[in-house]
């Protein structure tokens, strides 16, 4: 048997809960914003949303992205300790049109004084490279890091 929260309870679980509140915090994402994009994009978009925040935030996979971060890679030192840094959900979403979308971040980390801080949010914004056809059969990445404007 459910019991039933009450209408003032929140779906999202408290700060501090750990990698055991990492889906619920997922699920409301997702309630909170229906999919509307092609599944292989909203993969594709997840991937690369993760990967970008992996690299800004600890420093692993900068040469993936120049744009962001420049030509060395190395431009600015990461701001977390990689062994306390984690992704607590993500979602893809269009982002004002149909080769625009924004990927929508919640993660946890430590920062180099030691303070570890849960559902930090981040959205980072992505452009349609490739025609949407040629992805749906395989081709490359479709997405490139664009800054928001």
């Amino acid at each position: 048997m459910t019991v039933p929260r009450p209408a003032s309870a929140s779906a999202l679980p408290p700060h501090g809960e750990g990698a055991a509140g990492d889906r619920a915090i997922q699920q409301a994402l997702e309630a909170a914003w229906p999919a509307d994009l092609p599944h292989t994009d909203e993969r594709q978009l997840g991937t690369a949303g993760r990967a970008l925040l992996r690299a800004d935030a600890t420093g692993i996979g900068r040469a993936r992205w120049p744009g962001y971060f420049g030509r060395s890679g190395h431009a600015v030192a990461p701001a977390f300790a990689a062994a306390r840094f984690r992704i607590q959900a993500a979602i893809a979403r269009r982002d004002g049109g149909p080769d625009r979308a924004v990927v929508h971040l919640v993660w946890a980390g430590c920062d180099r004084g030691g303070t570890y801080t849960d559902g930090r949010i981040t959205d980072l914004h992505f452009t349609r490279t490739t025609p949407m056809d040629t992805t749906e059969k395989g081709g490359g990445l479709a997405w490139t890091w664009q800054p928001h404007m």
